[in-house]
């Protein structure tokens, strides 16, 4: 049982040395010796937990996707009304953005792997499909009767919204000096007027 906790918190110190190295440096600027070194750990140690580079960087991914998913779902929970739920959602990427601007990067530099990797395109595609519908189930489903939303499908304005959301926290991260960027997200709200 000792031996089974002292390789679980191995295994978790390795993972959080990688998020931090990926986050700092990017994922084409990482090796494995860097993060080896991070975590305080020979090298080796990194491919007897996770097999190899892409190995670990799924596990990576993995843990970015449980806070994304977590955090959204608990402020999506705030508010009655669709745009008070959808204002919490836009003041977290707020806070995010100011806050742990390196959640972004990480997001920005997986999706561009995403592009070129299978397997990391199917966690990616998961990930911003379990957030679309984090909010159509929490935000979207009582839409009242007389708004023009009731013209499209609830999953299609929830991808709208995220995807405007994504884009939006990307702006801010390539020009952290913009500092109206972050209130363009604020603009998000127009679509429940």
């Amino acid at each position: 049982m000792d031996n089974k906790s002292g390789r679980t918190r191995q295994s978790k110190k390795i993972l959080l040395a990688a998020f931090e190295c990926i986050a700092s440096k990017g994922y084409a600027n990482v090796s494995l010796r860097d993060i080896a070194d991070e975590a305080g750990v020979v090298l080796s140690q990194l491919n007897y937990y996770y097999q190899n580079k892409d190995g670990l960087f799924a596990e990576v991914i993995k843990m970015m996707m449980q806070e994304y998913l977590e955090e959204v779902e608990n402020h999506l929970k705030n508010g009655v009304t669709a745009k008070e739920k959808v204002a919490a959602l836009i003041k977290y990427f707020q806070e995010v953005l100011e806050g742990k601007p390196k959640l972004f990067r990480l997001l920005c530099d997986f999706s561009s792997m995403a592009l070129w990797s299978e397997s990391f395109g199917n966690l990616l595609r998961k990930l911003f499909e379990d957030i679309s519908n984090l909010i159509e189930k929490h935000a979207l489903n009582n839409i009242p009767a007389k708004s023009n939303l009731r013209e499209y499908a609830p999953g299609s304005i929830a991808r709208m919204l995220f995807g405007a959301m994504l884009g939006t926290a990307i702006q801010v991260v390539l020009d952290p000096q913009e500092k109206n960027l972050p209130e363009a997200l604020n603009a998000i709200e127009l679509v429940f007027e």
